[in-house]
């Protein structure tokens, strides 16, 4: 498989994308230190958002994403995936299923639950390893939650938040899907619709849905 590779989704030829890694574009930069600084970038730029989801095609594209100023988890593993391999730093979507315990009142109010699915991260080659990490939750989104904002060291993986800063469980991971060297859009909409059919299981073509 080829985690480098520019695809209809992680299209980092585009110029959204390139502007956003061209800062990154130094070559006395690690590759280590290049994905840091890409995670924090990230993280912090696009507000978390989970209520405002697609089926379309097109809107898990990088570059479309890109231009939002926020996005849910599956949009945000996007960009960076995109930014990554556009530096030629090998990377590729983990999805999985997660359990969020604090803050979940609107969640589970729109979705009937408080069970996430599919949830994406990432997962970046360095030094000779994979690594996993998720650039999800923004530091102002974690603070409201009383969580300490996901840190990346380029050397551990880095991508749950199990409790917060008062000891108390904040998320559970329940499933995990696997990796995927591209956006496994049909998976997803399947999956989706397996677990909230109340929402996404109608007989009507709608692809935007604003929860």
């Amino acid at each position: 498989m080829d985690y480098l590779e520019s695809t209809y989704y992680f299209d980092y030829e585009s110029d959204e994308i390139q502007q956003l890694i061209s800062e990154f574009k130094i070559e006395s930069l690690s590759k280590k230190e290049k994905t840091i600084r890409l995670y924090l970038k990230v993280r912090d730029s696009w507000r978390y958002d989970p209520y405002n989801l697609s089926f379309s095609k097109e809107n898990f594209k990088a570059s479309v994403i890109a231009k939002k100023s926020k996005g849910h988890c599956v949009e945000k593993s996007i960009i960076l995936i995109a930014c990554l391999r556009a530096l030629r730093i090998p990377a590729r979507l983990h999805l999985g299923k997660v359990k969020n315990h604090i803050g979940v009142e609107r969640l589970t109010e729109k979705f009937g639950t408080n069970v996430l699915t599919p949830h994406g991260m990432v997962n970046v080659f360095l030094n000779n390893k994979w690594l996993k990490l998720s650039p999800a939750f923004n530091k102002s989104m974690c603070r409201m939650c009383n969580v300490s904002p996901l840190e990346f060291d380029g050397e551990n993986n880095s991508f749950l938040q199990e409790f917060n800063a008062e000891g108390n469980l904040f998320m559970e991971y329940l499933d995990d899907y696997g990796h995927f060297e591209d956006v496994p859009l049909e998976f997803m909409i399947n999956n989706a619709k397996e677990h909230y059919p109340h929402i996404f299981d109608t007989k009507e073509n709608i692809t935007e849905f604003k929860l």
